[in-house]
């Protein structure tokens, strides 16, 4: 079965952390939905416009196999911001992925309870966000079905670990290779 990736996008988004895991996921075969969550075309943190297949509020009824979440400070804050948002990531995680870059973790993850009892990365500083919350130093963390990544350089290893997770490290690695990465 093709795994199936929701990818939800709120205005202020880091474009790279949005555009690598679409990429690198529609060529591993993932049947990915990018969802914008108030419009179909969504401005990211440095201006890039991104069309959406549909609106979250279309997607709310179907169960993914993963839920990604891309960073940016107002990207993040905005998703955290929405009830559909958590409801979406919190109804992944009982069978499913659940992937966030950047301050995702910290601010929008932070309000799911999700976090508790795992090792997590995100971008130095987002901690304020979830007190009690601490970072690890390192670029990608995957713990249990939680997939966190530090930031916009680590976009490549976080997409790959997100590949490995639904389909296994054969084909992240192919994808790499591909990619030359």
């Amino acid at each position: 079965m093709v795994p199936s990736v929701l990818v939800i996008l709120a205005e202020g988004f880091e474009e790279v952390e949005a555009i690598t895991p679409i990429d690198l996921l529609r060529r591993s075969g993932a049947k990915v939905v990018v969802a914008g969550l108030d419009d179909m075309m969504v401005k990211g943190s440095h201006g890039l416009v991104v069309g959406c297949d549909r609106l979250l509020s279309e997607c709310m009824d179907e169960v993914f196999d993963c839920v990604v979440l891309p960073g940016g400070g107002k990207g993040s804050q905005n998703l955290a911001s929405s009830f559909s948002v958590l409801e979406a990531v919190i109804k992944t995680a009982q069978t499913g992925v659940v992937a966030a870059i950047c301050a995702a973790p910290a601010v929008v993850l932070g309000k799911t309870g999700l976090l508790d009892g795992k090792r997590v990365t995100g971008y130095p500083g987002t901690e304020e966000y979830c007190p009690g919350l601490k970072l690890a130093k390192e670029r990608v963390i995957t713990d249990g079905n939680l997939i966190t990544g530090q930031a916009a350089g680590s976009a490549m290893h976080f997409s790959l670990a997100i590949i490995a997770a639904l389909f296994d490290q054969k084909t992240a690695d192919a994808i790499a290779k591909q990619v030359i990465y």
